[in-house]
């Protein structure tokens, strides 16, 4: 049962990083591309992640601890890029 659950939610996991790439090949702004992307990516990996501490609890210190850091870290990321294109965007129309 366990062993299903955790294959499932790595599965699900795939599923959101290949979902998230697909409003790349789409006309809509850079933001909403970056947005897209980063919201899978981060939903997919904590997915795996949450998987793997089905299936390897004896290492739960070290999965919560990417967790929390894939929660902080791609959040910061994903501000700091779009500041940036923002940033190309005005000098651009300006």
């Amino acid at each position: 049962m366990i062993d299903g659950l955790s294959y499932g939610l790595i599965v699900v996991g795939i599923i959101f990083w290949f979902w998230g790439t697909l409003p790349l090949i789409g006309n809509r702004s850079v933001l909403f591309k970056l947005h897209s992307l980063s919201v899978a990516d981060t939903l997919g990996s904590m997915s795996i992640i949450i998987g793997l501490l089905l299936k390897i609890p004896s290492e739960w210190t070290l999965l919560l601890l990417a967790i929390i850091s894939l929660a902080i870290w791609n959040t910061v990321l994903g501000y700091v890029l779009a500041y940036c294109s923002s940033d190309e965007e005005e000098e651009q129309d300006g």
